[in-house]
């Protein structure tokens, strides 16, 4: 018997390592609970918005970064190929963390899995975490995969 605690994941992916064994992690929960997985990989705007404005450097950025939301989610869409799970591919656009909690809100979604890179305190004073925006903002449930670099 399927649980119904878990009928939608998001899964937030970047295709680093904490990202993969967060994807693991979704991929066990869900065929435990029969979820659909939400592959979700956000486009950051505001890496490049800083640049002074050259259309086709920004079109050529942008071009790159779909390509790598795409096989962000790939490894998803992949590792789910020959299981009864469902994935669906989502491409976002803006602030990672907002994005991430604006999508779990406006489409249900009963848990959000991440990964995290498990940074320095002195890092995550500086340039913040996402895992750390999305558990501070998120009215949903928050799976946090820690992953610490060998």
């Amino acid at each position: 018997m399927k649980s119904k605690l878990y009928r939608k994941i998001l899964l937030a992916t970047d295709d680093s390592e904490s990202a993969r064994k967060a994807a693991d992690a979704a991929l066990e929960l869900a065929h435990l609970s029969g979820a659909k997985i939400y592959a979700v990989y956000v486009i950051d705007r505001s890496i490049y918005s800083s640049v002074p404005e050259d259309l086709e450097w920004e079109e050529a950025m942008y071009t790159r970064f779909r390509e790598l939301g795409k096989e962000a989610v790939s490894y998803m869409e992949k590792a789910a190929k020959d299981t009864d799970l469902q994935v669906e591919s989502v491409l976002l656009e803006g602030h990672p963390a907002e994005e991430i909690v604006n999508f779990a809100e406006k489409n249900g979604m009963d848990l959000i899995i991440i990964g995290s890179l498990g940074k320095s305190k002195i890092e995550r004073f500086l340039i913040g975490s996402i895992s750390e925006k999305v558990i501070r903002n998120s009215k949903v449930p928050v799976l946090v995969v820690h992953w610490k670099r060998p």
